[in-house]
């Protein structure tokens, strides 16, 4: 018996032998993106604010950037949208926007969906919103009621099993194989087709991509966040009790921040917010490879996904 597989677009739902798999289903189309899941039995979505929040600033950032990477209608060469103050820069317009567009969508989906669910399984969602140039290029003096019809959502359902963390020969195995995503602050369809020549280049044993642009630095997986426990450097130690190694705190959890070129990811947010709220050293910091010896442990984030890591090429670090 096969998984649960949905597609609805425009209103409308795909038949089950038309559905593709969700990495096709975003080759297929341009847009901004989000992927979250449903939670016990599938009587909530995760963390859905804070998605929405997500896909509205990944949506505002390609419009404003890199709007090639959000219209599905490639716009002119050396052509831009229009842009108004209201619509390309005020981020509550677009959270407010995306939130009506996709909740609509949802509102829609998700019942049908969840109906087709098989027993004990779990949903994978993932939004995306494509922009139409050709809608955006008719309207002169565009107000908020356009510019909301100049975007469509699209939302692809398929079962998941959340992974069961801590067994024994699961861990993570991960290889460094590439530089760092372009407009990294933003999550869109294209980098799946942008990755692929990565994916070639991935040994059989491993599970994930590390992306970095010096070969050093690590920056975050092809589809995960990147997070180490680090032995702090004696030299930064204020005092004795941070030089001690069985002290908790001469240690600390470090993640590359926003600025060298990473994904905000939902779930790195709220491992910050967790750290700091129990007083666990965080500092957003690029992990250095050449100092892999002061690493105690690494693990990966993302919404479908939280692993120790196990190995960095041939490096065991379990």
């Amino acid at each position: 018996m096969t998984s649960t597989r949905i597609v609805f677009s425009n209103g409308v739902v795909s038949q089950a032998s038309d559905t593709p798999s969700v990495s096709t289903f975003l080759q297929e189309r341009r847009g901004a993106y989000t992927t979250t899941r449903t939670h016990n039995n599938g009587s909530c979505l995760l963390f859905w604010e804070r998605h929405l929040r997500r896909l509205a600033s990944s949506a505002r950032i390609l419009y404003n950037s890199s709007p090639n990477l959000l219209f599905k209608s490639p716009t002119p060469s050396g052509l831009e949208p229009i842009r108004t103050p209201s619509s390309s820069s005020s981020l509550s317009m677009w959270e407010s926007m995306i939130k009506s567009l996709v909740n609509d969508s949802m509102n829609e989906a998700l019942p049908i969906a969840l109906k087709e669910r098989r027993d004990g399984e779990e949903l994978a969602v993932t939004v995306l919103v494509s922009g139409d140039y050709g809608k955006l290029s008719g309207i002169e003096n565009m107000g908020s009621d356009d510019f909301l019809g100049v975007f469509d959502v699209s939302v692809h359902f398929s079962g998941y099993v959340p992974f069961v963390f801590g067994v024994e020969g699961t861990g993570a195995r991960l290889a460094l194989v590439g530089r760092g995503r372009d407009v990294a602050e933003a999550k869109y369809s294209d980098w799946v087709r942008l990755r692929k020549p990565l994916e070639k280049l991935r040994p059989p044993s491993v599970t994930e991509l590390l992306l970095s642009n010096d070969g050093d630095q690590l920056l975050e997986g092809s589809i995960t966040n990147f997070f180490v426990v680090c032995r702090k450097d004696n030299s930064e130690a204020e005092d004795k009790f941070l030089q001690t190694c069985n002290n908790s705190h001469s240690f600390e959890v470090q993640t590359a921040p926003i600025s060298d070129g990473v994904l905000p990811g939902v779930i790195r947010q709220l491992v910050i917010e967790v750290c700091r709220s129990k007083g666990i050293p965080i500092r957003e910091l690029a992990s250095s490879w050449s100092q892999h010896e002061l690493w105690k442990e690494a693990f990966i984030t993302s919404v479908l996904l939280f692993n120790v890591v196990t190995t960095i090429g041939h490096k065991n670090l379990s």
